[in-house]
């Protein structure tokens, strides 16, 4: 079987900078003060990201953040859904592509997001992505803090739920950004790039990406690489 994990931004959907706008939103609710400068994203994961937004403003990071870190990005999202419907889309393919994998029953597909679980099914299901998705074999930013870890934990849960083993061999990780190829090459797991989002192909070819795509569009051709890669 093959585990193919899925990253969130830029690669399935263009949120329409609404991401910074919710982080601006969750750091207020934390802080008790308006964010007075963007959040650094880039395929880190959400408590990092509001780690480093918190410092930007020069305060330091508590335990009462940390606790109620979870509840006020959720909170920021859910405020922010009808934002991200109006000026977020569907990457091109995206529905197509998860479509055609879930026609090969030796394939299971999953999310591995530095969103927290619940802001990532926000994200796609504001574009009807979100069917065809094993949303309990997935990992999160609500899971880990560190994004190369994450691939291990959806392995885990994969291989527990299907009774298969999931490891680098049978590990597919699809993605957008350098950070996204370091978290498969790093934590375990083949990687496919797509330059949908910053990066460029070079780039993501020398991070570590074994294939890189224009973007979703090419239905058989990323089916070929899914298989290839494992």
């Amino acid at each position: 079987m093959i585990l193919v994990l899925w990253d969130v931004d830029g690669t399935l959907i263009n949120n329409g900078g609404v991401s910074k706008e919710m982080y601006a939103a969750a750091f207020e609710i934390l802080s008790g003060q308006p964010a007075r400068v963007k959040a650094r994203t880039d395929g880190r994961t959400d408590p990092e990201i509001m780690r480093d937004l918190i410092e930007q403003h020069g305060l330091e990071q508590t335990s009462e953040h940390v606790a109620q870190l979870h509840s006020a990005l959720a909170a920021a999202m859910r405020a922010k859904a009808d934002v991200l419907r109006k000026r977020g889309y569907a990457q091109p393919g995206g529905r197509e592509a998860i479509d055609a994998l879930m026609q090969r029953s030796d394939i299971v597909q999953s999310v591995l997001s530095g969103n927290i679980r619940d802001n990532a099914y926000i994200k796609l299901s504001t574009f009807d992505l979100h069917e065809g998705l094993d949303w309990e074999v997935g990992a999160f930013g609500s899971d880990a803090n560190h994004r190369p870890s994450l691939v291990k934990i959806a392995q885990e849960r994969a291989s527990a739920s299907y009774g298969a083993e999931f490891g680098p061999v049978n590990t597919v990780l699809i993605g957008d950004t350098l950070r996204d190829v370091r978290a498969g090459v790093e934590g375990g797991a083949r990687v496919i790039a797509v330059t949908t989002g910053v990066d460029s192909a070079e780039d993501l070819t020398r991070e570590g990406a074994q294939i890189v795509f224009r973007d979703l569009t090419n239905t058989v051709a990323l089916l070929d690489a899914v298989l290839q890669v494992s």
